[in-house]
């Protein structure tokens, strides 16, 4: 395959990627890896740190347009990234450590469950009267536009979704992927956020999560500018439109996506710990 044809297949896999990724919080890293590896069959390690720069663009794409929209908790976002970014830097050195392909195969299983959890509704996400101390010490509270109004929501069990976001920054440095999943899941199930603020928080959020474990992988020479770079642009184009598009999008139906989304997430991590493929 010629280079041109190479970067025009991998491209437009990245829309579809960056697209995906922006609408459910993942980032597109876990939709780019098997496409990159199984479809143009490159080599797994080349793939996620070209993987790990595409969440940072995906980040950086969506990122704009929702804090323009107001769906991004900007205050919580940079809060939780603090978490995040100590548990990424545990994660890449125990990378070193601990057998990758165990640690894959339990977050895979770990997801599946997560799946169901995700497709619940929690109206007192929104309307809940019960202030958390942490949330109204650190003004986390916020609201966000819905049918032309905004409405108000509380962060809620701020200790918890701290010590979650950590997880999901050892993750992201264990197996590559910017842990978007465990970030909305995270603040829709335990901090009882609306979903499209877990969504739009998550992809402030994992541009700083991932840019700690793509430093590791860039000085071991991970990094390919002939392979990073039209999933760079592809992944920004399909965010940016990903976002775009979250406007008009019933909920319930961004649930949906992210429940399957996980799903195939899942399977893909436990055949992949089973295969030894990280």
């Amino acid at each position: 395959m010629s280079i041109l044809l190479f970067s025009i297949v991998a491209g437009l896999g990245a829309i579809a990627a960056g697209l995906l990724g922006s609408l459910s919080g993942l980032g597109g890293g876990v939709i780019i890896i098997p496409f990159l590896t199984l479809v143009l069959g490159v080599d797994i390690r080349y793939a996620i740190g070209a993987s790990l720069v595409s969440v940072i663009a995906t980040s950086s794409g969506a990122a704009v347009a929702y804090v323009k929209d107001g769906y991004s908790n900007i205050r919580l976002g940079m809060f939780l990234e603090v978490a995040t970014t100590m548990g990424a830097l545990l994660g890449a050195h125990l990378a070193s450590v601990l057998p990758v392909n165990v640690i894959s195969v339990i977050f895979g299983l770990v997801l599946l469950p997560s799946a169901y959890m995700a497709m619940r509704f929690h109206p007192h996400a929104i309307l809940s009267s019960h202030q958390d101390t942490w949330s109204a010490h650190l003004h986390l509270d916020g609201n966000y536009p819905s049918h032309g109004e905004l409405r108000p929501y509380r962060v809620q069990h701020v200790p918890l979704g701290f010590s979650l976001m950590s997880v999901a920054g050892v993750l992201s440095g264990l197996l590559g992927i910017g842990s978007g999943e465990f970030k909305v899941l995270a603040m829709d199930q335990a901090m009882c956020l609306p979903f499209k603020v877990s969504t739009a928080t998550s992809n402030f959020m994992i541009g700083v999560t991932a840019a700690a474990s793509a430093g590791i992988y860039l000085n071991r020479g991970y990094v390919s500018p002939s392979i990073t770079m039209p999933v760079i642009v592809g992944v920004l184009i399909g965010s940016f439109f990903g976002a775009r598009a979250i406007k008009h999008l019933h909920t319930r139906y961004l649930r949906i996506v992210f429940a399957l989304l996980m799903i195939g997430v899942a399977i893909e991590m436990i055949h992949k710990g089973i295969a030894g493929g990280l």
